[in-house]
């Protein structure tokens, strides 16, 4: 592996590893203003949220490698400790990325980026109209980890009003990922859409305990056709399957089939069991994987 110190490559090089590495990244469309009332605009994908009570998101408008100068967001919210994020759907990237620009101080993105300012409710920056989701926060700390170029300035908010599109819930209230259609950041000039195709569900191991990749037996865990993701689905059931339920399983018509098609061939065998694991049937694939390693047992036992 390519082995890199920090202290050894430049801060160009590294940041870009990071962005590469670090990703996809939510982006926070940052609305602050001056001491002036000036508005500004500016997207961060230096950006997440940390918790709910006080729920606090943060991002960081880092001090730029070239030169080690400061971002007006920045500058702003040290005079004006408040901040309006917005959430950044596809529909509105190409007017994020523009509002980017590193304009003067006093220009309005929202101007330049075509975007349409709505007042809020509790702070002075805006909200950004086009954007289905809109944070209203206070500055609680701007921390700055150091003066070096490059280096972030974390700025803490507390969400004190939360403004949410009812077009972009379901049934049950909740946001739909296919109808908020957000983006996130990668490395160089990337994006990825968080919708669609690009979604998949991965079941959490919070209301049951899983035995754990390490129970399961060793023809399984050093199979050369089951991946990881695979061996850890199977990890992620409750038990072993017991004897009387993989006869049962695997007396089945379909089964006897595919077991007889199957014959010696492990790694045909494995396979078949992995599209059961893509089928949400991590169990049956177990059962079949033990079934047929037992069979091959007894064959080659001459029992």
């Amino acid at each position: 592996m390519l082995r890199l110190n920090p202290s050894e490559i430049t801060h160009q090089k590294l940041h870009q590893y990071m962005l590469g590495s670090i990703a996809p990244r939510p982006i926070a469309l940052v609305s602050t203003i001056d001491e002036e009332g000036n508005p500004n605009l500016s997207p961060f994908s230096f950006f997440n949220a940390f918790g709910v009570n006080p729920t606090t998101i943060i991002f960081s408008p880092s001090r730029r490698g070239r030169d080690n100068t400061v971002k007006n967001t920045y500058e702003n919210v040290k005079a004006v400790p408040e901040a309006v994020i917005s959430m950044v759907t596809y529909e509105m990237v190409q007017q994020v990325s523009l509002a980017s620009t590193e304009y003067p101080k006093g220009v309005n993105e929202f101007n330049k980026a075509g975007l349409s300012m709505m007042q809020s409710e509790l702070v002075r920056p805006f909200r950004v109209a086009e954007s289905p989701v809109q944070y209203e926060c206070k500055v609680r700390q701007v921390i700055e980890t150091s003066d070096n170029p490059g280096s972030a300035n974390l700025v803490i908010c507390e969400v004190l009003l939360l403004h949410i599109d009812e077009k972009i819930l379901d049934d049950n209230g909740q946001i739909d990922p296919d109808k908020i259609r957000l983006v996130g950041r990668m490395g160089r000039n990337f994006y990825t859409r968080a919708f669609g195709d690009a979604l998949f569900e991965v079941q959490k191991p919070l209301e049951r305990l899983g035995i754990g990749v390490d129970q399961l037996p060793e023809f399984i865990r050093l199979s050369k056709v089951l991946t990881g993701n695979d061996l850890g689905i199977l990890g992620n059931v409750e038990n072993l399957p017991a004897d009387e339920e993989i006869k049962e399983f695997c007396s089945t018509p379909d089964i006897q089939q595919i077991i007889q098609n199957t014959g010696d061939d492990t790694e045909k065998l494995h396979r078949f069991a992995q599209i059961l694991i893509g089928q949400g049937r991590a169990l049956d694939a177990l059962k079949l994987l033990v079934f047929h390693k037992s069979a091959q047992g007894r064959s080659q036992s001459g029992i």
